[in-house]
């Protein structure tokens, strides 16, 4: 199954087929292409004062883009917009991986406008080269669920135009634009609150709006997500383990090298 990130713009990561499984990560190779000017510095936290009265917003860039930042970011939460890796599932590292904030600010060689999957590499060596993180992999079994057809089948609306691949998650509400059964899941792993792997068979890109009651309001009018999957696009979610990928940090500095 691949894994959504939940703090980034479609952060993926594919898993292995086999559980318990692992390997090295080795340090990422010189991308195609590079940062041409970078500054990460180590911020102070905001204090829980601070997150209430709504200074405590994460920030970064949107994609495509030529300058990446990212603002008062948790080296926990930049490594996980690096590597494609919900946060839930990255493992190890230092006590102050939840803690300690950073500020980059990036700009790419020439006027290059990147994706995020092709800046994922470049923040990968960034993080590598300026703050000496080091990571192996490992696949695990896990409680979740696996989406299969309905009784009485599919009710997927096929995609209209060619927008690129996007979608957006709200307490009541999930819209997916131009995407697969594949990245679909990804995202509903969010609201389920476990991982899920499509076992539909069903192929193709499809747009997706899927309105369900939020989580803990009994008296909502609307019906639970499970029942909205049903209903509204012909689906069911099956209890399964399902392996997923996990990150562990083996190794990270506190302080970066200098600028």
């Amino acid at each position: 199954m691949r894994v959504f990130c939940a703090t980034a713009p479609l952060c993926l990561t594919l898993t292995a087929a086999s559980a318990q499984t692992a390997s090295q990560s080795p340090p990422s190779t010189q991308p195609a292409f590079a940062f041409e000017v970078v500054s990460i510095h180590m911020v102070a936290p905001y204090s829980e004062d601070e997150i209430r009265r709504g200074l405590g917003d994460f920030p970064w860039s949107t994609f495509p883009t030529s300058r990446f930042f990212a603002h008062h970011l948790t080296l926990k939460m930049l490594i996980g917009l690096a590597y494609g890796v919900d946060q839930k599932y990255i493992q190890g590292g230092p006590d102050w991986l939840d803690s300690q904030a950073y500020d980059i600010e990036a700009k790419v060689e020439g006027e290059r406008q990147l994706t995020y999957e092709q800046i994922k590499p470049l923040l990968q060596h960034l993080l590598e080269q300026r703050l000496e993180v080091a990571t192996h992999r490992v696949t695990k079994m896990f409680p979740g669920y696996a989406l299969i057809v309905a009784k009485g089948g599919e009710k997927l609306q096929p995609a209209k135009g060619d927008t690129r691949p996007h979608a957006n998650i709200f307490s009541n509400r999930l819209q997916a634009q131009h995407m697969d059964l594949d990245h679909f899941v990804e995202i509903l792993s969010h609201p389920i609150g476990y991982p899920v792997v499509d076992k539909t068979g069903i192929t193709g890109n499809f747009d997706f709006d899927l309105s369900y009651a939020p989580a803990n309001d009994p008296g909502s009018p609307l019906p639970s997500l499970f029942t909205a999957l049903q209903e509204q696009l012909g689906l069911k979610l099956e209890t399964q383990k399902v392996p997923v990928e996990m990150l562990v940090i083996d190794h990270a500095d506190k302080i970066p090298t200098e600028n």
